[in-house]
């Protein structure tokens, strides 16, 4: 994959990503399905400048859903957790 956006597709920011940020300097992305770790490694590096230790990805199953009489089923996604080097941290709500 050429482009870095279509590499990483969003932050995922929840309570469980959060603590993880704070405690163990540990980033989750969500990311195209048929990136790998090399990819994404240089996709954070070059996108945030800074250093990354490791990548741990994780293929998640979408969740049935119903509706009222209709059902259906959300699709599919992958999970990056990006572990950055010591002294590295990205921020992306401003702390004011």
């Amino acid at each position: 994959m050429q482009n870095l956006y279509e590499v990483i597709r969003r932050p995922v920011v929840t309570e469980k990503s959060t603590d993880l940020k704070e405690t163990k300097n540990v980033i989750a992305f969500e990311v195209n399905r048929r990136a790998s770790k090399p990819e994404i490694k240089a996709a954070v590096e070059k996108l945030f400048k800074v250093k990354v230790k490791s990548v741990r990805t994780l293929n998640i199953a979408g969740k049935f859903v119903s509706l009222g009489r209709t059902s259906g089923k959300r699709p599919n996604w992958k999970k990056a957790l990006v572990t950055l080097v010591e002294g590295n941290t990205i921020e992306f709500f401003d702390n004011r």
